[in-house]
């Protein structure tokens, strides 16, 4: 027996990377999964090795009318939505504030935080017959931290953040949960996408962002899609009923600061430098 056995899921950005991982282990714990996407070719690929319980429909978050098709085909489908998980990405370059590009702008907030808001809106529309479901959002570490990501991107995540709280408030009154997940260096190929690295490739060049990592936060290793897929399986499934307006940090650590271990090294480098200071 699954922890979704039964259950009507909506994955968002769901062709590769942790939305592609989500929805496998969704399929895995017996729920019957939309994936959506914008690269068909990637989409039609993983429902097809998924089996019958996946499905796959081009969608461009971004675009009211792709998310409203979305939702209210697989209600119309299926007969009710039990999840929506709201993860389409989006990775740009680090900019200074003094080169920031407009139109670049205007693309991230698109696809980051009106695609989010309208991914709510119609999963909303959804559930309130039923009265319930869950709702899960893509956070970041960079709605907490500077440095973790572009100012724009940092930006568009918090908004995110804020939105599940506020959100969550309305909709729980109804039996309807809202979550976000906030997840820190996840290998992934979004880095390779910020860098430049052409999407259709960046998830194969992922080397370098495991190496160096790892070796970021407390858990010495590098974050994988799994360890976001599987906090997505608790939110999703009836064993977080009581969860609510929750952003789920997935980071290894990472927001808590420098590691111990640097931390030592840094005061006996400052011990030492005073211990120099007072011999002369």
């Amino acid at each position: 027996m699954g922890a979704l056995d039964g259950k009507i899921v909506i994955v968002t950005g769901g062709t590769s990377g942790i939305g592609a991982r989500t929805a496998e282990l969704f399929v895995e714990e017996g729920a019957r999964v939309v994936i959506a996407g914008r690269r068909s070719d990637l989409g039609n690929a993983l429902a097809s090795r998924l089996g019958e319980a996946a499905s796959f429909l081009r969608t461009d978050v971004s675009r009211e009318a792709d998310i409203k098709a979305l939702i209210e085909g697989a209600v119309q489908r299926f007969g009710r939505l039990d999840c929506l998980f709201n993860n389409a990405g989006y990775g740009i370059p680090h900019r200074s504030i003094a080169d920031l590009d407009v139109s670049e702008y205007d693309a991230i907030l698109a696809v980051l935080v009106r695609g989010v808001m309208l991914g709510m809106k119609y999963a909303a529309q959804a559930m309130l017959p039923q009265r319930s479901g869950s709702i899960i959002n893509t956070g970041s570490v960079a709605a907490y931290r500077s440095g973790y990501g572009s100012q724009t991107y940092s930006l568009a995540k918090a908004a995110v953040v804020h939105a599940t709280h506020c959100v969550a408030a309305e909709l729980g009154e109804s039996g309807i949960r809202v979550n976000s997940i906030s997840p820190g260096f996840i290998v992934t190929g979004i880095f390779g996408k910020g860098a430049g690295i052409d999407s259709d490739t960046a998830d194969r060049h992922t080397a370098a962002v495991a190496e160096r990592s790892a070796k970021m936060q407390p858990i010495p290793r590098s974050g994988q899609v799994d360890d976001i897929a599987r906090a997505a399986l608790y939110l999703a499934s009836d064993a977080s009923s009581f969860v609510n307006g929750h952003d789920m940090v997935v980071d290894g650590g990472l927001i808590t600061g420098a590691r111990f271990s640097a931390g030592v090294a840094s005061r006996r480098e400052l011990n030492d430098a005073l211990q120099q200071e007072v011999r002369g």
